[in-house]
């Protein structure tokens, strides 16, 4: 890979395609680098020298229409700019396979940190650490509290049986990877089923709220602040608890050192699962005593996406460190959804 021409970026045709559709934003040769890749869309910074912007794109190869991924990406984001939710401002929208090989969008660039694990928060400080995750749950209640309809994203998604469909969903995707015995991982299942609460009023969701898919940087006040909140292509209208849900569910403690699949949850002065749901539910007025299903579904939901990892690592179809451990975490996730939904339930 060349580090001015990545993979999947031609950036001759972004330039002359930004130069027809955006005269005078580009002042000079692009130069770009890929940011993340793997099995989500692809994520480039590209410069002229001056100025940067973000490209993203589907995976290479990706033979599945993505035109409405894209399309999709871009208009939630598009819709959320002038909102308190804090995202990156659209660039332009480009359908035509013809320029990259495959749709894609350009954004501005947004300077800030994604903080992926308790050690790489550890020399924020206790203090730090503390705000950065309650104002990611302030962040997720502006989102919550937008109206749909006001800003163009009433059609975006069927709310209606939102949550059925979910549970469905991951069935399914448990189903097609089925390649041995997971002990009370169908137990979980069918309680999820048999306990589905009734959602509220819908909203729109991320689908993938979690702290290392938000940028984070100082202010000049020296207060970390949320800049903007990334990876999209999960988002709908649906039931909002699910976004509360998966972020206390990344806020507890796995429990297992060295784990190539880690929370934050560790990180000195992380606050517990009951701060920020007591956040939440003080800032956003809901309802929030059934909270403990939503977190037992996300705990449903990581063990079934790994065990989809270590399905495909066993033939042979990942590459990398630690796919060979991921195996051994799925039974931790299905013991901590099992003991969350019980718990919860003696609660009620």
């Amino acid at each position: 890979m060349s580090p001015d021409h990545p993979p999947g970026l031609d950036l001759d045709r972004l330039g002359a395609l930004l130069g027809r559709e955006r005269p005078g934003l580009v002042n000079g040769p692009l130069s770009g680098r890929l940011i993340e890749g793997g099995r989500s869309n692809l994520t480039y910074a590209v410069s002229d020298g001056t100025a940067k912007w973000v490209v993203r794109r589907p995976p290479l190869g990706h033979v599945l229409a993505t035109a409405h991924d894209m399309r999709r990406e871009h208009r939630v984001i598009s819709a959320l700019h002038p909102t308190p939710v804090p995202v990156p401002r659209t660039v332009l929208l480009c359908e035509d396979e013809e320029v990259l090989g495959a749709p894609f969008y350009v954004m501005e660039f947004v300077e800030g940190t994604p903080y992926r694990t308790a050690d790489q928060l550890a020399p924020l400080g206790a203090e730090r650490t503390r705000q950065a995750v309650l104002a990611l749950v302030d962040t997720l209640v502006d989102l919550h509290a937008v109206d749909p309809g006001e800003v163009g994203l009433a059609d975006f998604g069927r709310p209606e049986g939102f949550l059925d469909r979910q549970l469905r969903r991951w069935g399914k995707q448990l189903d097609a990877s089925r390649n041995r015995e997971l002990a009370g991982i169908d137990e979980l299942h069918a309680a999820l089923g048999r306990e589905l609460p009734r959602s509220p009023a819908p909203a729109v969701v991320h689908g993938d709220y979690r702290l290392d898919n938000v940028l984070i940087a100082s202010t000049d006040e020296g207060v970390d602040s949320i800049r903007a909140v990334l990876d999209w292509e999960m988002s709908t209208l649906g039931d909002p608890l699910t976004d509360l849900g998966l972020l206390v569910m990344y806020g507890m403690p796995l429990g297992t050192p060295d784990s190539p699949v880690s929370t934050t949850a560790e990180a000195p002065g992380h606050p517990s699962p009951a701060e920020l749901i007591e956040r939440y539910a003080a800032r956003s007025g809901r309802d929030v005593s059934g909270i403990a299903w939503y977190t037992a579904f996300a705990w449903f939901k990581l063990a079934v996406i790994l065990e989809g990892i270590h399905y495909r690592y066993t033939l042979g179809q990942t590459v990398g460190p630690g796919f060979d451990r991921i195996g051994d975490l799925v039974p931790v996730f299905i013991e901590h959804g099992l003991t969350t939904l019980r718990e919860g339930l003696r609660k009620d």
